[in-house]
């Protein structure tokens, strides 16, 4: 057992998911910051808060730029973040000049959490892929098998037939509904972050929500026509659409681990668990881990609801809290989307 199964040799393949946990990278990050702040830059010229020349010169040094990590490291535990270091880093290879322009009028907070909706951004084209690939295996099974019969069970217990579409109906439709609903979420969360240092560009002038909407534009973000530092609703229905989508593959998993029971059997894989001391036993492990996943899900999820008390304009505690939330919550669904799919794939019969 590791102290994070995501990037663990052993846990990895089961519970984690290397091309979402990618985008939380050093790497990642590093390259979402540096492009905030050159396209902030060429943001601020249309409205003569910064010379062309200096934002070309600001777009130059970006461009390649490789920090000090070690340092960046240092001036994180200083600093409560990496950016105070980051941009001192990145105004030390700017002339004197420009590095004045660089950074200007906004703070950290709107670096990191545009850098943060702008990795989500890809994370949730991985996200959505995934979850349309289980929507149309569970369509396939339902034309496959639907209209053969199975028992229903009420509490556990044998109740009466139903047809075996009835039963995937109950895996099918929530999940249908999550992606229909993720658009909305998609576009409530896919937005640029700033306000500067206290919520009001009061450096900008009557320029911040101009700057504001061409910076989400250069970004391909949306402009959501306020800051929110301290309104983190939208970060809140984000980590409550993959708890309940979540929550919905645990369903299944839980209903396909009791299909799959001795004595029942109503529902059989190709891709089943071995163990080390019964060599006749099949055990659903993906099954087992979408509930699992679930679980988990909902317990980081209940975390999150502290956040909505960011005190008065900016905070320190809640808003760290979200960077060890947020990540492994998305690790998580990408988890249990790629294991949902894998599971589906693997059935060869139904009831």
């Amino acid at each position: 057992m590791s102290f994070t199964p995501y990037n663990a040799p052993l846990l990895s393949g089961l519970l984690g998911d290397m091309e979402i946990a990618a985008h939380f990278s050093v790497k990642a990050d590093i390259a979402a910051m540096l492009k905030f702040e050159s396209m902030l830059a060429k943001a601020q010229v249309e409205t003569g808060l910064i010379s062309e020349d200096h934002a070309k010169d600001i777009a130059a040094t970006c461009d390649g730029f490789e920090p000090d990590m070690k340092a960046l490291q240092q001036g994180s535990a200083q600093d409560g973040m990496a950016v105070p270091e980051f941009i001192q880093q990145l105004r030390g290879a700017c002339d004197r000049e420009v590095a004045a322009s660089l950074h200007f009028g906004s703070t950290s907070q709107d670096v990191v959490d545009t850098s943060l909706t702008m990795r989500l951004v890809e994370v949730n084209r991985i996200l959505q892929a995934r979850l349309t690939g289980v929507t149309e295996e569970l369509a396939s099974l339902e034309k496959r098998y639907g209209e053969r019969e199975l028992m229903a069970r009420t509490r556990m217990q044998a109740a009466l037939p139903v047809n075996v579409a009835d039963r995937l109906q109950q895996w099918h439709r929530p999940i249908k509904q999550h992606l229909a609903s993720f658009g909305d979420i998609k576009s409530n969360l896919h937005v640029v972050q700033l306000g500067g240092p206290v919520g009001t560009l009061s450096k900008m002038r009557d320029n911040g929500p101009e700057i504001r909407a061409k910076l989400a534009e250069l970004l391909e973000l949306n402009d959501p026509g306020e800051v929110w530092h301290t309104d983190r609703a939208r970060l809140n229905a984000y980590c409550n659409w993959l708890c309940g989508l979540c929550g919905c593959l645990g369903k299944l998993g839980q209903d396909a681990a009791l299909m799959a029971q001795n004595g029942i059997e109503e529902i059989s894989f190709d891709d089943a668990g071995s163990s080390s001391a019964m060599a006749h036993k099949r055990n659903p492990i993906k099954a087992e881990m979408l509930v699992t996943i679930a679980r988990f899900a909902a317990t980081l999820n209940a975390g999150m609801q502290h956040n909505m008390i960011h005190e008065q304009e900016r905070s320190g505690a809640a808003w760290t809290f979200e960077w060890l939330i947020i990540p492994q919550l998305c690790v998580a669904t990408g988890a249990s989307l790629r294991n949902a799919d894998t599971l589906l794939k693997s059935i060869t019969n139904i009831a």
